[in-house]
Order: C-alpha cells, then structure tokens, then sequence
C-alpha cells in the first residue's frame, strides 16, 4: 500500500524527532560526572609525566569524569603557584598538586582548600605536608625513605662514596632523596650532590668533569630520566659503564636498556601510574559518596573492579596506609624488567 505524502512526512518527521531525543539521552548519559585538574610542577621537557598522563585519561574513563592537566612549562615553582590560584578562581571539583616547594605553594593551596574544594596531593611532598594543606589524602613515594632504602643496598654493596646528580635542584623534596642514600652509607649529601640541570648536554658534560676531577668516586646516583639519561652516556664515554656502580630513581626505555646490559643496578620504581590513576579516582569516590574520610575512600576504591583489573595488567601494588595510599619504592632489576618494559613509558 502506497503512503500519502503527508503521512510519509509525518512518519519521517517522528523518526527524526526519536532520533534526536535518542542522541540526547546518550550524551547526557556520557557527560562527565565531574570536573578535575591535576597540577605538576613538571617542565614539558620531563617525559616521566607521561605515564602520569595516560593514569589519568584511565580513570576518567573508568569513573565517568573529566581531569585536566596543568604544569609551569619550564618547571618554575611560581608559575605553579599561579596555576593553583587559576584552579581555585575556576572552582573545579576537585584538585591534585604535588607539593614540591611547600613555603612557596601553601597560600595557593590555601585558595583552593579555602573555598572547600576536595583536595589530594601527589609526588613531591611529604604526608605531613599533605595533613597540613587540608588534603584528603597524599599519593606519592616518601622521597627520603626511597633514598635510603636504595643506600641500603648500595652499603651492602660496598659501596662509600657518592654522586647523586640532582636535575631538578629548584624542588627541595629531591634532596631528601639524596640525603636518604648518604646517610645509609655513612657520608655527606651536601658534598656529593651536583645541581646538574635540566639540559642533557649539560648534565652529562657535569657529570663526566665530577669523576674526571673525583676519580674515587664508588657509585652515582641519579633521580630520574633527566638526569639518568645524560649520565648513562657520560659513563659510557669514559669507559665506565657496567664498572660504576650505578642507579637511579623512575624509569624510561634508556635505563630498561641500561639495566638489561649492568649499567645500571636498579631503577627505583614510585609507579607514576598511580600517581595519575588513584587521586582522580579519590576524587571521583569523594564526590559519588559525599565523604571525604580517606580510610572509607580507600575501601571503595580496594573494592572497585576496573582499578584492580588495572593494577593486574600492569603489575602495580600501591601500599595502603592509615590515612594515604604509597606508590613506593619498588625496585626494577634484571629479575623483574621484562614486565615492566612491556608497558615503559606508557604505564610503568
């Protein structure tokens, strides 16, 4: 039977009609629950980040909401301190900061804790800090602990002296991370620390003049990428990799290389992972669940099924505590590497 022309009309303009609600109920059904920033005080130089970043398109995804990144594009405290302020004035719904200059960030932070936005502090930093900002929670690594624990095998090692090659010399949490290794083995951090820099040239022309001019020198020690990477050539260049003893904090495919072929010992690993993944989903629980009382967030967050699925696909396991959730040290060695270079720079 043959329609009509205005019943064919009619029949195409209803079709539209419950097309469109339909598109509209699927959006709303995808708008993110809520809206978040994660703010660094990464340069964008420092590629460690990235897996931070990925962490945290993950739980987004996972937990139905919306975070945004923000860094001082040359790493200058101040700058982040500014961008604190932007996130309290924009009234997000939840913020995350690594504290890594507490003196210079504790009035920012104030602005945001201020106007009673949940906060959750990451990386640099200590927990002590965290409680004193007003945070729910810190997610992080204790830097001086991490240090010593990898003194602890370097003095089992033999070894007493030390260069610890600080990239990042502007943020006063990464001493601790050098005083932590000097002490275990008995020395003076102060004396065998270098202000290496950020550029790579720089930092691996630095280091090669310090062994030239301490040719005694048992053992370096550098806190990450930046400066780890700069000094795998220096070494190699002098002759000296695989008969230093060496190791270095985080992770990227240069040091997989260099611990798969001894030139490195061990990487200490804080996995960034969940440095990105747990404060959104922190958040995410806070707001869902009206509550910000860290120990029943944490349960919720132990319970959930897409955070445990993840922790399994990439061999993670933060250590929960009392009140904050650690994401270290753990050590990448030759026993364990393969793993953890499946997914290198990435999620590990």
């Amino acid at each position: 039977m043959r329609l009509c022309k205005g019943k064919a009309s009619l029949r195409i303009l209803t079709a539209a009609l419950t097309l469109a609600m339909g598109f509209g109920v699927a959006s709303s059904a995808q708008a993110a629950d809520a809206h978040f920033v994660l703010i660094s005080h990464a340069p964008d130089s420092d590629s460690w980040w990235n897996t931070i970043k990925n962490a945290i398109k993950q739980a987004d995804e996972d937990f139905n909401v919306e975070t945004d990144y923000r860094n001082p594009p040359n790493g200058d405290i101040a700058d982040m301190a500014r961008l604190v302020e932007q996130a309290a004035a924009r009234n997000y719904d939840g913020v995350v900061v690594s504290i890594a200059d507490f003196d210079v960030l504790k009035n920012s932070i104030g602005k945001v804790t201020e106007k009673h936005i949940p906060l959750v502090t990451i990386n640099s930093g200590t927990e002590k800090q965290s409680a004193e900002l007003g945070a729910i929670m810190h997610v992080g690594q204790p830097e001086y602990a991490a240090g010593k624990a990898a003194g602890e095998k370097a003095k089992a090692a033999g070894i007493k002296s030390f260069l610890c090659v600080n990239h990042y010399a502007t943020n006063p949490a990464s001493f601790e991370r050098c005083r932590g290794f000097a002490e275990a083995i008995g020395v003076n951090f102060k004396t065998s620390t270098l202000d290496a820099g950020q550029d790579p040239t720089g930092v691996q022309s630095k280091v090669s003049a310090y062994l030239r001019n301490h040719p005694k020198t048992q053992a370096v020690l550098a806190l990450g990428p930046l400066s780890a990477d700069p000094t795998i050539k220096a070494l190699q260049q002098m002759g000296l990799a695989g008969k230093i003893w060496f190791a270095t904090f985080d992770f990227d495919n240069d040091i997989a290389k260099a611990i798969q072929d001894g030139t490195i010992q061990f990487a200490i690993d804080q996995q960034p992972y969940l440095q990105g993944y747990i404060p959104v989903a922190v958040l995410a629980i806070a707001k869902k669940d009206h509550t910000t009382d860290p120990v029943k967030i944490t349960e919720i967050l132990k319970a959930n099924p897409k955070f445990q699925q993840r922790l399994a696909t990439y061999g993670l396991a933060p250590a929960y505590g009392a009140r904050n959730i650690g994401s270290g040290p753990g050590f990448i060695t030759k026993a364990n590497i393969d793993k953890v270079v499946k997914y290198a720079g990435q999620y590990r």
